[in-house]
C-alpha cells in the first residue's frame, strides 16, 4: 500500500544519573526498615525483580529526602525537558528530518505534568513550526508507549504525507515516596526507573516498518489494578498484587479480539514485542500469549538495565528488535491503567 503509515525511525534516551540495585536497596532499607514491620520480607523484591541498573531524573541522595509536588514538579519539568529535546533531535535526525519538517507531534507521559504541556514548552527550542498539531496524551501509563504509537499512527494515516513525532516521556522515580509505608510504594521503588522514546511516522515513507493495524482493549471493573493516586505529597502508586494472575488470564484472549478485528490471529504474528512490567509480568505474558518460557529475551534485557519505565519500555524493547533484525511481522503489546491492554502490530519494511 503506498499510503500506508511507516515508521521511519526510532531513538530511545534515558537520564544520566544511574543507580544499581544494591544500592536502591541499601537506600530502601535506610528509609524504610525502622518504620515497615515486613521490610525484611519485602526486600527480596530487589534481588527477584531482574533489574540491575536504573537511570533515574535526580541522584540517589535526592530521593532520601521529602519532597512535595513543586520539588517534584519542577524536577520533572527540567529533565523531561531535556529527554525530549534529546530524543526527538535524534530521531529526526535517523529520519534524515528536521523540527520544522514536523507537522503534527503526539507527546505521551503519566508521571508528572506541565502547562503548557513539555512540547508546547520546547517548540521553540526544537525548532518546531507555528502550525504543528500538538496532541499530547495523559493517563495511559504504562500502555501509553503502544495506545500513542497507535494514535500517532492514525494521525498520520488519515493526512497522507504530514510527517507526526511521537514521543514518550516517563519519570516514574519522582513519584517515589519516603511517606508511603505500604508494599505497592515500596516494590514501585525496586522496580520504576525513567527513560524516553521517539518515533517518527510518515504515510508513503520509506521506513523501518509498516504500521499495520492497532487495537486496545479495556477491561471492566479493573480500576484497582493499576494506576496514580493524588494527594498532598504528590502521585502514589496503585499496584494490585492480582496484575499478573489476571494477565495471565485474560491478556491472551483480548490480544486474539484485537488481532481478529484487524483479520490476524496469534499463530501469525512471528515475535511478539512486549513491555516488560517485571519479571512475574513476563512470565504471566508468555503463558497468556503460549510462548516458550523466557523466550521474551530483549524484555528481559531491558528490564535488566533500565527496569519498568512505563510507557517507553516497549519503544526501548523494540528498538533492539530492530538492531537484532525485525521479523515479517511483530506485534507490539503493553496493558496499563483502565485496565488496558493495548495492541500495534507492524510489518517488516521490504
Amino acid at each position: 500500500m503506498t499510503n500506508a503509515v511507516k515508521l521511519v525511525s526510532l531513538a530511545v534516551s534515558a537520564p544520566e544519573h544511574v543507580i544499581n540495585q544494591s544500592e536502591a536497596a541499601e537506600a530502601a532499607a535506610q528509609m524504610f526498615s525502622g518504620r515497615f514491620k515486613d521490610f525484611k520480607h519485602l526486600a527480596r523484591v530487589f534481588d527477584n525483580a531482574g533489574i540491575r541498573t536504573r537511570h533515574t531524573a535526580r541522584p540517589l541522595s535526592w530521593f532520601m529526602e521529602p519532597h512535595g509536588w513543586q520539588d517534584r514538579m519542577d524536577a520533572y519539568q527540567d529533565e523531561a525537558e531535556k529527554l525530549f529535546v534529546n530524543v526527538a533531535s535524534m530521531a529526526l535526525e535517523r529520519a534524515g528530518m528536521r523540527a520544522s519538517d514536523v507537522d503534527c507531534v503526539v507527546t505521551t507521559s503519566t508521571t508528572g505534568f506541565t502547562v503548557p504541556s513539555i512540547e508546547a514548552r520546547m517548540a521553540e527550542t526544537m525548532g518546531f513550526r507555528g502550525t504543528i498539531q500538538r496532541v499530547p496524551l495523559f493517563g495511559l501509563g504504562c500502555a501509553g508507549g503502544v495506545s500513542g504509537l497507535a494514535i500517532a499512527s492514525r494521525l498520520a494515516a488519515g493526512r497522507p504525507g504530514s510527517v507526526v513525532l511521537f514521543v514518550s516521556i516517563e519519570l516514574c522515580s519522582l513519584a517515589f515516596r519516603l511517606d508511603e509505608l505500604t508494599r505497592p510504594n515500596i516494590i514501585a521503588t525496586a522496580l520504576f526507573g525513567d527513560g524516553a522514546a521517539a518515533c517518527v511516522l510518515r504515510a508513503g515513507e520509506e521506513g523501518l516498518a509498516e504500521i499495520e493495524s492497532t487495537g486496545e482493549h479495556l477491561f471492566p471493573s479493573t480500576l484497582g489494578i493499576m494506576g496514580w493516586k493524588v494527594d498532598n505529597t504528590g502521585l502514589g502508586i496503585i499496584l494490585d498484587q492480582a496484575l499478573p494472575p489476571f494477565a495471565q488470564e485474560h491478556v491472551g484472549p483480548a490480544i486474539a479480539n484485537i488481532l481478529n478485528r484487524s483479520g490476524l490471529r496469534i499463530d501469525d504474528i512471528d515475535r511478539f514485542v512486549c513491555h516488560p512490567g517485571g519479571t512475574k509480568v513476563l512470565r504471566a505474558i508468555e503463558s497468556a500469549l503460549s510462548l516458550e518460557p523466557d523466550s521474551l529475551g530483549h524484555e528481559r534485557d531491558v528490564l535488566t538495565d533500565y527496569g519498568n519505565m512505563s510507557s517507553p519500555t516497549v519503544l526501548f524493547v523494540l528498538d533492539q528488535v530492530i538492531k537484532d533484525g525485525l521479523p515479517r511481522r511483530a506485534a507490539m503489546v503493553a496493558m496499563g491503567p483502565g485496565f488496558t491492554a493495548s495492541c500495534v502490530t507492524l510489518r517488516r519494511a521490504a
